[in-house]
């Protein structure tokens, strides 16, 4: 792991001024050049799985910005695709799978002996961005957390009240478990691979733990956290995690504590004294600005910037947004950004 790159310094709980700054899905349909390069595909999984298209629209965003990190272009959702389970992605809906509810659908949907060679075409991305990246940029992988990963594998779609998993949670632990034990491995697999193949660094996104009520956070979010990261650092043991618990509030906390990751995603809710009071001393933080600020941009974003600048600078923190850009944001945005998290302007 080449240490003297900022984004990697950062993780190791150095404090650098200006911060290290990257942006969740800083590689999107908000840039004109991915809009062009993704309809050369004929769906989203070919798009994820074409490592020409993968790479391309992964350094796109570095050609642009003065960015310390790139994240490998994929999906959360080629775990469950490897695995067996139907997985499209229809234009207007989203991910579309065919619902997994018991442990009879489970045990004949779910195939754990193809999974990394089902996942090459990414593997293959991820070495030839390792190559093509710049020198001071650091590579990250990445994988949807065993909760988030789960919502759309038994609700087989999105969810607004993720009322239908967190129900069968309670009410079939056994077979949740068990896709959650699933889930652990596969992307423990998933990661290490990764990281065979050049990744620096990786990160786990947990987007709907928010949703869980304090005793099933500690049950489908942190305990296999912990699993995964203990597993990942059995083998690279240097590689710095981190985790994105979106939602999560007081219990950022004992997320850090429990999992032992190196950095933590906080999403725009998190008060910023409080995270830098009690989770920067745990961990390098990395967040916060809403992503909607990002969009309306102005007067208003400028000021959030330089408070959440003033206000986690003076620890281990890593720029980026609460979430991942969405649609709708001018590039030229973005461009602000980073002048003034640099200090250029």
């Amino acid at each position: 792991m080449n240490v003297t790159k900022r984004f990697l310094q950062a993780l190791k709980g150095e404090t650098l001024t200006p911060p290290p700054l990257w942006l969740m899905r800083q590689a999107g349909r908000y840039l004109p050049e991915y809009r062009e390069t993704r309809a050369k595909s004929k769906n989203f999984l070919h798009f994820c799985y074409s490592p020409d298209l993968a790479v391309e629209v992964t350094l796109q965003p570095l050609r642009r910005y003065a960015l310390d990190a790139a994240i490998l272009f994929s999906d959360i959702l080629v775990i469950p695709d490897a695995l067996g389970q139907k997985v499209e992605f229809v234009s207007g809906h989203g991910p579309q799978l065919e619902p997994i509810k018991n442990m009879a659908q489970l045990e004949s949907t779910l195939d754990q002996s193809h999974v990394l060679r089902h996942l090459e075409p990414v593997f293959t991305t991820v070495s030839r961005l390792a190559k093509e990246i710049p020198e001071t940029t650091a590579l990250i992988g990445f994988a949807g957390a065993p909760w988030t990963v789960a919502t759309y594998m038994v609700e087989g779609k999105g969810s607004k009240n993720y009322e239908e998993i967190r129900s069968i949670a309670y009410s079939d632990p056994k077979f949740f478990q068990r896709l959650i034990d699933i889930l652990v491995e596969s992307t423990s697999k998933y990661l290490i691979e990764q990281v065979n193949r050049g990744a620096e660094c990786l990160q786990l996104f947990d987007s709907w733990a928010g949703v869980l009520s304090e005793q099933q956070f500690y049950k489908w979010s942190i305990e296999p956290m912990v699993r995964i990261v203990e597993n990942v650092k059995a083998v690279h043991p240097t590689v710095p995690i981190i985790g994105f618990p979106r939602g999560a509030g007081p219990l950022y906390e004992a997320y850090i504590r429990e999992t032992k990751i190196d950095g933590v995603g906080l999403d725009h809710t998190v008060p910023l004294e409080w995270a830098r009071d009690v989770l920067q001393p745990l961990a390098t933080l990395q967040g916060t600005l809403d992503n909607l600020l990002l969009v309306a941009g102005g007067e208003q974003m400028e000021t959030e910037i330089k408070r959440i600048l003033e206000i986690l600078g003076q620890g281990p923190f890593i720029f980026n947004l609460g979430h991942g850009i969405v649609p709708q944001t001018p590039p030229e945005h973005v461009e602000r950004l980073c002048a003034l998290v640099r200090g250029e302007v």
